[in-house]
This record gives C-alpha cells, sequence and structure tokens, in this order.
C-alpha cells in the first residue's frame, strides 16, 4: 500500500464558517485513504481561519494544513493557485480533491496545469482500483445524458467532486494536527482585480420542506411565475418553500441552474415536492427519490414521473393549479 497521503482543500465562508462541502470531501477522502492505507490532510486558506482549522481537526483529518494571512482575506485566484502549488510542491498527495464549487471551478484546471497533472471535474463518485491504486471516477457526461467511469492516471490524482453526491465525515473523538504553512508569495503577482461582488441569489432546496418544480411542460417564464404564486400560498404556513426545476428550463433560460434539480443538479430531500409539467427522465429522478411525498401534475399520462410518484393528476396544470390553490385556502 501506498503511503503517499490524500490531500482536501476546505472552503470557509466569509464568516469564518465551514463551507459543508469541505466536511463532505472528508468524508470521501477518508475513506479513499484508508483503501490506499494514508494519511487524510485538509488545507484551509483564508484570514482569521484558526477557529475553523481547529473545527476541523475533529472530523476524521490527520494534518489540517493553514494558509492564513492578510493577502488571503479575499478569494483572489492567483494566490491560490500558488500557495496551493507550493503545499503540494511540499508535502506530494497523491490524491488532491476539491470541490466542484465556484471556487474549485476557478482554481482546479490552472492548478492543474501547473502540477502538469489531468483534471477530472464534477466527479459524483469515487473509489480506489485495489489492483494499480488508480482513482477511478464517475461523472457525468454528454450533458448528463450518460454517466462514465474514468480512471485518473495523473500525479497527483485530482479532482472536483459536486455537492451532496458523498456522506459527510461525522464528528469524532481524535484529534488532528494543524500546521501553519508559510507560501512566501509576492502579492504583486496578481494579475485579475475583483471590480464589483455581486451577491449570488440564495436557493437552498436541499433545506426546503416544500419544493414546487416546473419542467418543459410548464412552457415558459410566465409559467413559473404561477409556480412562484403558488410558493407563496406555501409560504403562508411553512417555512421553508422553494421552487425548482428539471433540466430542459435552466437550458431555455427560464431558471438559474441554482434551481435545477437532478444529477447535474441538486439531489432533494423536501416533505413534499410537486412536480409539474415534468415528464420524469431518469437524470431528474435521481434527483428526487429522498423526498417524502411526490406529487405529478402532468397531461400525458404515460409520463414516467407517475411511477414515482405517491400522487398523480393528469391534466393540464393551467387548469389543475387554481383547483389546487382553491382547496388549500380551504383547508388552512
Amino acid at each position: 500500500m501506498s503511503n503517499r497521503l490524500v490531500m482536501v482543500c476546505g472552503e470557509v465562508g466569509e464568516g469564518g464558517e465551514i463551507d459543508p462541502i469541505t466536511f463532505e470531501l472528508l468524508g470521501a477522502g477518508r475513506k479513499l485513504a484508508d483503501d490506499l492505507g494514508t494519511e487524510l490532510s485538509a488545507v484551509l486558506i483564508g484570514e482569521g481561519i484558526n477557529q475553523a482549522a481547529m473545527e476541523l481537526t475533529s472530523f476524521g483529518v490527520d494534518k489540517v494544513h493553514k494558509i492564513e494571512g492578510q493577502p488571503f482575506k479575499d478569494f483572489k485566484a492567483d494566490l491560490w493557485v500558488e500557495a496551493l502549488k507550493k503545499l503540494c510542491g511540499e508535502i506530494n498527495p497523491k490524491v488532491f480533491l476539491m470541490g466542484h464549487t465556484v471556487t474549485g471551478i476557478e482554481i482546479a484546471p490552472r492548478l492543474a496545469f501547473r502540477l502538469n497533472t489531468m483534471l477530472i471535474t464534477d466527479c459524483i463518485a469515487l473509489k480506489i482500483d485495489r489492483e494499480d491504486e488508480l482513482l477511478l471516477c464517475t461523472k457525468p457526461v454528454y450533458g448528463g445524458n450518460a454517466i462514465a467511469v474514468l480512471k485518473h492516471k495523473g500525479e497527483p490524482q485530482f479532482v472536483t467532486v459536486r455537492r451532496k453526491v458523498a456522506e459527510p465525515a461525522e464528528r469524532n473523538s481524535a484529534k488532528g494536527e494543524i500546521i501553519d504553512f508559510d507560501p512566501s508569495i509576492d502579492e504583486s503577482m496578481v494579475k485579475i482585480e475583483s471590480i464589483k461582488r455581486v451577491k449570488e441569489e440564495v436557493v437552498a432546496l436541499d433545506k426546503a420542506e416544500v419544493i414546487i418544480s416546473g419542467g418543459r411542460g410548464v412552457g415558459g417564464i410566465e409559467g413559473f411565475k404561477e409556480l412562484e404564486e403558488l410558493a407563496d400560498l406555501f409560504r403562508e404556513s411553512i417555512e421553508k418553500v422553494e421552487v425548482g426545476c428539471s433540466r430542459p428550463p435552466v437550458d431555455f433560460g427560464w431558471l438559474s441552474h441554482s434551481r435545477q434539480i437532478g444529477l447535474t443538479g441538486e439531489k432533494v430531500s423536501p416533505a413534499l415536492y410537486i412536480a409539474v409539467g415534468i415528464s420524469g427522465a431518469m437524470q431528474h429522478l435521481a434527483g428526487i427519490m429522498r423526498a417524502k411525498k411526490i406529487v405529478a401534475i402532468n397531461s400525458d399520462l404515460e409520463s414516467s414521473i407517475f411511477k414515482v410518484a405517491d400522487y398523480g393528476v393528469v391534466g393540464d396544470y393551467k387548469r389543475v393549479l387554481p383547483s389546487f390553490k382553491k382547496k388549500w385556502r380551504e383547508l388552512s
């Protein structure tokens, strides 16, 4: 067995809180490290991250490499790439995991080039091939219409991992070691300046108790306004209600990708999932199978969504929803 370690690049929010993707990466990394018979390390970058690093030591990690200081107060891709390159040169990881996040998408390709290795992005499952100790990476291909398993033959074996596909690491009594790492970076190397920061729309699909989701059959942006009206009605008595969608509405530009549910979007587990105008393609069903109750509204009796729905209504949603709203008000 190899003694070269598995390393996870964690992320810390502006308030100093650890991004949940970090715990998911640690969960996946711990399994890989155990299969390789090696250590699991993590790296955190930022300013004022000492508390986050201390917290991370309780989640099955052997070492936490802390890159901290004023230059890393705000995210600057050039500095992150250089710092991680120097850290990798120092500890020489066998496997390196990053989240398929805004940060990961920005950093990983550039870092892979600097490390002279290949990069496999947007992985949904990872395992070690015991014959050659190489990483097997499962990911969607062809726009999410197929799943491929790729073998990583680079060094380090570098991948980005999608959110919500790995079981998060659990807190335990063992404590890892914190190691301060100084990459000695000249800030003048920064080539890109941040001019304006735009706050992203917060869509908490993973925390929603009720999700009203639309598909191609909704017909357009106007149709989603009707779904939003229904969501507002639910919000009068239920706190966490969100509007989501399958992939076609995102492709058509009706909604942002942050609202997409399915294999190439979010996996959700609401108490109630209402699917409006969604046919029920395999890719979408993969994202809703943990829903407690599924209600499907579709004009096509043969739609696959009815095979997984607890309750189904065959009909035009424009005629169904008004009756649904009326009954809800009577019962509220």
